[in-house]
């Protein structure tokens, strides 16, 4: 990435204040998944004090605590680095099965094209939670069937629009230059074509993470979170027994959950426009 380049991407992601203002949450809500369960002394698991103690009503329990007496402030900032781990692996390994799929179809095309693309109309033709959901019950509630189902039901898309890029850019001057010179195949995709497609992949990928975090939430609402993983999904979905009793015990990770997805559209929506360079010179 030249240095024009980064300082042009950097003075356009900067004009968007929304995308600047998710900047800022999304960076606070990574420094509390990485700094935060060291300084919280209470064990998320650890009855600490009556269930249901109303959010600072008693000193250690700032946020209070839920139905089995455990700390809220506590099962916040460690299953904030279980949530957002969890949307990181799973987006990771879908971006890598669809970048990988949609580069082959749209580069060859022909009868490769035509077979990975009724491969993934395989998966787009099942509603994607409902896939999430039968999966991660045939392989019994873990953090691997949960990262495993997200990535299956999320490459799909990314498969369609690498394709569509490889479609349209295989065509380019560049490219053709490249064949004449005798490059393979691997090499042209690797460095003509697939480096002229990232800004739409890295655009995508955001908004993944955003939508990773809300499947395994769910997934954990329906009971189908790991039962030995505390994450946000985990907190909402163990408290829907008691939402009458004690509306804290899920509007705070529900709020965690809904802040968190916000940041990441708005952050999405200012990397679209920062590596958008038709927006050069416009205010």
């Amino acid at each position: 990435m030249s240095s024009p380049f980064l300082t042009s991407f950097l003075r356009r992601f900067s004009r968007n204040r929304g995308a600047m203002a998710g900047l800022a949450v999304l960076l606070a809500v990574v420094l509390m998944a990485l700094v935060g369960p060291l300084l919280v002394t209470n064990d998320p698991w650890a009855m600490v004090g009556q269930p249901f103690a109303a959010p600072f009503s008693v000193d250690g329990l700032p946020l209070g605590s839920d139905t089995m007496g455990r700390d809220l402030m506590a099962g916040l900032l460690h299953g904030a680095r279980v949530s957002l781990l969890i949307a990181l692996i799973s987006t990771t390994v879908a971006l890598l099965i669809g970048v990988t799929l949609g580069a082959l179809a749209g580069y060859h095309g022909g009868w490769v094209d035509s077979t990975i693309m009724r491969f993934t109309d395989l998966f787009h033709a099942v509603p994607g939670f409902a896939l999430a959901v039968v999966m991660v019950a045939i392989f019994q509630p873990s953090i691997y069937s949960i990262v495993a189902a997200i990535a299956a039901v999320t490459w799909a898309p990314v498969a369609r629009l690498v394709r569509s890029e490889f479609l349209s850019l295989r065509q380019r001057e560049f490219v053709q230059a490249a064949l004449l010179a005798g490059q393979s195949d691997t090499r042209i995709i690797f460095t003509q074509i697939l480096p002229n497609a990232v800004s739409s992949i890295v655009v995508m990928g955001s908004l993944m993470v955003a939508s990773a975090i809300l499947l395994e939430s769910a997934l954990s609402f329906l009971g189908l979170g790991d039962p030995n993983m505390m994450s946000w999904g985990y907190m909402v979905g163990s408290a829907r027994t008691a939402l009458r009793q004690a509306w804290w015990i899920a509007v705070f990770p529900g709020m965690a959950i809904a802040i968190t997805v916000l940041a990441l559209n708005l952050v999405g929506e200012g990397l679209s426009d920062g590596l958008n360079t038709r927006l050069t010179g416009k205010k």
